[in-house]
């Protein structure tokens, strides 16, 4: 039968040359595609080949090439790609069991590549009627992996051909799979235009700065959609069972909030501590970021904010990049309780070489803090190949611009800004850029609890989701929903993860 899906992944990733220069198709028949050129013989085998792998769900499945004549592959000849435009022919025998095991991992990953095509598909495709075009549809997706493949390999006549009739489709004001879209190519041709050519190594970089019109999509974000509220709001819960009994609280915000002016998160702290009975703790809130003017205009607003509700409270500010971030450079008071907040920040220090970030959480756990909370996406848009980043992208966003239809008209305008502005500049750091310049490295739940761990901090199980479950009632548009996941809080769209909240406590 024939397959929807043709995908011919060419994995990029700091090296000279086009790694995986192969076809995949769903069928037997594109087997000749495979870096085993005369694979296609398989088809006049009697062999079974089993090929195990895991998807992003962890379950396991198997790849089963069923073929209907004698088992004389053992003797057949055929070429093996070598990625560099030699060939090498000999006989199966002769193959080692590493080489073996390499053909396996890279059928799987391209197997694995096609499934999540079309898993982004589906979630792009599936709620759009008919007379949207779903077969257009299909074939815009198809086209953009092509046009991915060519970009990965420094095509670049081919992917400017592509980006050109890409374009033509992907609407700011269409489905939400052409909006998304429309954000894809866009990074796609950023990064075509940063590739070096074939022969160079690496691939070029630029910085991202940080736009008025990004500054004004992540306060549209803020009003809009539930994710960074909801942090907020599982933060501050955790936050004040900390201050049960306590008469001094310190709070340290790395990032102070995503940089979002008014001090949001710490309003809503106060006034819940405002409407607690019996006698109010002292509050100190220290606003980590870059900005020391923005820190204090927040600080300025905030200790008015509490005198009016007559809370002793205490507001510095630390003008610093997080991987400069030193132990001493907090003013800590004995007996005071120490709670660290950080709300979407650690994932830019995920480098390829992990030192930044494990040296930023060893400063955190040399504080001694009693309570860190930790919100990430959960997503995993930092593998180490271009094309299986783009992929995991694609059919993340394919469910953030899916769930933006729920809340916001066609044609607003406010929808447009915090898509292209916003996740658009998420998407195009994830795929455009590499190296230092690459900052939304987000990675899975899973993988922060190991990495927290083996800074030294222990799992503080949350216990609120029956608040959690009614806040989002209250504050979130249907098919958002709320999963307790070992002792973490995982907000999604329809089944699909995109915050993960997790508490943390000192060993």
């Amino acid at each position: 039968m024939e397959s929807g899906f043709y995908v011919q992944p060419c994995e990029v990733y700091g090296d000279n040359k086009c790694d995986e220069v192969v076809g995949l198709d769903l069928n037997l028949s594109s087997m000749s595609c495979l870096p085993f050129s005369s694979l296609s013989t398989l088809e006049n085998s009697s062999a079974v080949w089993e090929i195990p792998f895991i998807d992003e769900t962890r379950n396991l499945k198997r790849v089963k090439l069923e073929n209907s004549a004698d088992e004389s592959i053992v003797s057949t000849n055929y070429s093996l790609y070598s990625g560099s435009g030699s060939m090498y022919t000999g006989g199966f025998n002769s193959l080692s069991r590493i080489q073996i095991r390499d053909h396996i991992s890279a059928y799987t990953r391209r197997y694995m590549a096609a499934e999540a095509m079309e898993e982004a598909a589906s979630t792009f495709l599936g709620g759009e009627p008919e007379e949207e075009g779903s077969g257009d549809g299909m074939k815009l997706v198809q086209k953009l992996i092509s046009c991915a493949e060519a970009v990965a390999c420094r095509d670049k006549t081919h992917a400017s051909a592509l980006l050109y009739e890409l374009r033509t489709n992907a609407q700011v004001f269409g489905t939400s799979f052409q909006r998304v879209a429309s954000c894809f190519i866009q990074a796609l041709s950023d990064r075509l235009a940063l590739v070096q050519p074939l022969g160079a190594v690496g691939v070029t970089t630029k910085i991202i700065g940080v736009s008025s019109e990004k500054d004004e999509a992540l306060h549209l974000v803020y009003d809009i959609c539930p994710h960074i509220r909801f942090s907020h709001f599982v933060a501050n819960t955790s936050i004040l069972e900390a201050f049960e009994g306590e008469s001094s609280v310190h709070v340290i915000d790395l990032g102070m909030t995503l940089g979002l002016l008014h001090g949001y998160q710490w309003r809503n702290l106060i006034d819940r501590l405002a409407s607690r009975t019996g006698r109010l703790p002292r509050l100190r809130i220290t606003g980590v970021g870059n900005s020391c003017e923005r820190l204090e205009a927040i600080g300025n607003e905030l200790k008015l904010y509490a005198q009016n509700v007559e809370l002793e409270f205490e507001f510095l500010a630390l003008e610093s990049n997080l991987e400069n971030l030193k132990a001493e450079d907090f003013s800590l008071i004995d007996g005071e309780v120490l709670v660290i907040n950080s709300i979407l920040q650690l994932h830019c220090l995920v480098k390829e070489s992990r030192g930044a970030l494990n040296s930023v959480l060893q400063t955190l756990y040399e504080l001694s803090p009693k309570l860190m909370v930790l919100v990430e996406q959960d997503s995993s848009h930092n593998g180490p190949f271009f094309l299986g980043r783009f992929m995991e992208a694609l059919h993340n966003y394919s469910a953030i611009f899916d769930s933006l239809d729920a809340m916001l008209p066609k044609y607003d305008t406010r929808r447009a800004k915090v898509e292209q502005f916003y996740f658009g500049e998420e998407i195009k750091n994830i795929v455009s850029c590499e190296g230092p310049a690459r900052v939304e490295r987000h990675e899975r739940i899973d993988q922060w609890r190991r990495r927290m761990r083996r800074a030294g901090f222990q799992p503080a199980p949350l216990k609120t989701i029956t608040q959690a479950t009614k806040w989002l009632e209250k504050n979130a548009s249907e098919g958002y929903t709320i999963v307790e996941d070992k002792g973490c809080f995982v907000l999604g769209w329809k089944s699909k993860p995109i915050i993960a909240a997790s508490c943390w406590r000192c060993s």
